[in-house]
């Protein structure tokens, strides 16, 4: 058993030490994630709903906290520094996703945990399964936390919690080190938009109270249809929720033509509009080269019209759900660049390219 513990101890540590990391390159995601449990919760539990919307302001402070948290906490249990004190912390937090994966699952709300960020996609079912299994392995470790010998690693703990931090205030403040959504750099946006090969679907009936499975729609009008079910699920478009419009139509094919500078306005209440003068200039002198600037929102039409005459912004604006462009960039505002339909650059604000970078990108 003392065998069990130790590989226990390492594949625990390991495995927080993945997480964490993955979700401190994009802890705005993470934010999103919680902003949404959060939201969730004080819905489905009216008795406590003005405590979950008081968390909401305070997501992105406890994302950042959570991530570090499993960073660190991974490293004390490889170095073994005190390890009776963090074999309960671990079982604390892991009891704590334990029940939100659970939540998910069951109810069926916040479908993706981004227990991994956006580098694995888990369901909630399976995300649920791997928390069942690392708290099946943190019991171990908290059985046997009297076994394991305490080093003396508090510089190792101190280092990685500054390192932790310091890596989350620099993608706040830039972009993430390792873009991993579908808007990145270098991805192709129209074809993203398509099954990468054909579906194929597993057809499912009921005939006298029997079950019968198709990959071919039947012909028996006799059978009672219950359900379809995608085969090759990995075939499906990466991007499903990308539509661009304006009061005069759908402009989503308009985008993919041409050289094109987004500017994506997420939202007009937390926007940094100190950086607009820097974007704007950037903008007129673009559009003498030929790249068209497009403001890209989801804002009310008059709040946005006012937006850009107050800040002399003459481009012309279009549609996009939040979601979508809360996915396209973390930064608000941001830049986007695409030559064709295929993404040629991102930008913070706080790193808002010159005129030349972006010709030379598109040339």
């Amino acid at each position: 058993m003392k065998i069990l513990a130790q590989i226990s101890r390492i594949v625990v540590g390991l495995l927080f030490i993945f997480s964490g990391l993955i979700k401190l390159n994009d802890p705005i995601g993470t934010q999103y994630k919680l902003e949404e449990y959060f939201e969730v919760f004080a819905v489905d539990m009216p008795f406590l709903h003005d405590f979950f919307m008081a968390l909401v302001p305070l997501a992105l402070y406890l994302s950042v906290f959570l991530c570090t948290a499993e960073v660190v906490l991974g490293i004390a249990l490889l170095v073994r520094y005190k390890p009776r004190t963090i074999s309960w912390l671990l079982l604390i937090i892991i009891v704590f996703f334990t029940f939100l994966t659970f939540y998910s699952a069951y109810f069926n709300k916040v479908t993706d945990c981004g227990c991994f960020g956006a580098a694995i996609k888990l369901t909630p079912w399976t995300s649920f399964g791997k928390d069942l299994f690392l708290l099946a392995l943190i019991l171990v470790i908290v059985y046997y936390r009297k076994k394991f010998k305490p080093l003396p690693t508090g510089i190792i703990i101190v280092i990685s919690t500054i390192a932790s931090l310091g890596l989350a205030v620099y993608v706040l403040r830039h972009l993430p080190v390792l873009d991993l959504l579908p808007y990145r750099v270098g991805a192709n946006i129209p074809a993203q938009l398509k099954p990468s090969e054909p579906l194929r679907y597993l057809y499912i009936f009921d005939k006298g109270g029997k079950k019968y499975e198709f990959e071919k729609y039947p012909s028996d009008t006799t059978m009672v249809f219950k359900e379809m079910v995608v085969l090759n699920e990995d075939a499906k478009p990466k991007i499903t929720d990308y539509k661009v419009w304006n009061d005069a139509g759908d402009f989503t094919e308009e985008t993919f033509k041409g050289k094109k500078l987004f500017l994506i306005i997420k939202s007009l209440n937390d926007i940094n509009t100190a950086a607009l003068p820097e974007i704007n200039k950037l903008i007129n002198q673009v559009k003498t080269q030929g790249v068209e600037p497009i403001i890209l929102t989801s804002g009310n039409s008059e709040e946005i019209v006012r937006f850009l005459s107050g800040h002399q912004l003459n481009v012309p604006y279009y549609y996009v759900d939040a979601t979508v462009l809360k996915t396209i960039s973390r930064s608000n505002p941001g830049l986007w660049l695409l030559d064709n339909g295929t993404v040629k650059g991102k930008w913070h604000y706080n790193d808002t390219p010159t005129a030349e970078e972006v010709i030379e990108l598109v040339k």
